[in-house]
């Protein structure tokens, strides 16, 4: 049974000065954050950008970090949207890459139906695969905030549905769902600057965007953090509150890109409506990674 404890890392897209998908840095950018420590892949999450790839695109994408991980780490793709019958489709599309270990699905957004059209949501997907289901709830994207008792009422029915990534930032949603979730049900951080309070309150790790460009500190510090190592970890969170304020400063992946273009592991390049970050930001960024890696 695939295990949620620990760093996953939602990896960007490269692309390349036209736009298109670079390969290449994809695969530099798997070894990096492979080697750097984390313990698993997200793939097609919403930092990858995935809403303005085209099917092509995606496949390769999926591909390319497949063949890269080389089966070192599990993998996580990210498949949800607002059409529940689309999304089955896609995960059962899924369902024959060699290398997928579950799947990651964010509440419906645009739609914004209410709990009980949520649940059915989730429901329909469950039924539908034996994978194991990752639920993400993140209202500041989608506008409609999945509640703790919708998320328990699914986590209890099927033994499937085996996390949530959790953005709400409510820290008292948060902790209702630790306090009485099912024993085979874990609960992940979604936000990175905060991932160390809500260990603290039970938290299992954090899918992470920052992990793209720091996976060796990030995950030295939630590692710390699960094996209680308090004052460690907190010695750590603050030395990279910063970067984690910098890499959402301007909306995400544009932070995190720039981060990595600094890092020469990606071109700077995003596609519209996205830009890259303005110039005062890139300094910004450029000096902390300088100050980090002395």
């Amino acid at each position: 049974m695939m295990n949620f404890k620990g760093v996953g890392v939602a990896l960007v897209t490269p692309f390349k000065h036209d736009k298109s998908v670079d390969t290449e840095a994809l695969k530099k950018l798997v070894t990096f954050v492979v080697d750097g420590g984390v313990d698993y892949l997200v793939v097609m999450g919403t930092t990858a950008e995935n809403p303005v790839l085209n099917e092509e695109e995606k496949q390769s994408v999926i591909e390319t970090a497949l063949e890269a991980n080389h089966k070192r780490v599990p993998v996580v793709l990210g498949i949800g949207g607002y059409d529940t019958a689309k999304v089955i489709k896609e995960i059962k599309k899924a369902e024959i890459y060699k290398g997928t270990d579950a799947i990651l699905s964010v509440t419906p957004y645009y739609n914004k139906p209410n709990q009980t059209g949520l649940y059915e949501h989730f429901s329909a997907i469950a039924q539908s695969t034996d994978l194991p289901i990752i639920l993400y709830n993140v209202p500041g994207r989608t506008g409609i905030n999945m509640l703790a008792e919708t998320t328990l009422k699914l986590a209890h029915q099927y033994k499937n549905i085996k996390a949530i990534k959790e953005a709400s930032g409510s820290l008292d949603q948060i902790m209702y769902i630790v306090e009485h979730k099912p024993s085979h049900f874990q609960v992940v951080s979604g936000d990175d600057g905060i991932t160390l309070p809500l260990i603290s309150v039970g938290v299992e790790g954090v899918i992470s965007v920052v992990a793209n460009a720091i996976p060796a500190l990030f995950s030295q510090m939630v590692h710390h953090a699960l094996s209680n190592k308090i004052e460690e970890a907190r010695k750590m969170h603050y030395t990279l509150l910063e970067f984690c304020r910098l890499a959402f400063a301007e909306g995400n992946p544009t932070g995190i890109k720039n981060a990595l273009w600094h890092l020469g592991i990606i071109q700077n390049e995003l596609r519209l409506p996205l830009v890259p970050a303005s110039a005062p930001l890139s300094q910004k960024i450029k000096n902390w990674i300088q100050y980090a890696n002395k």
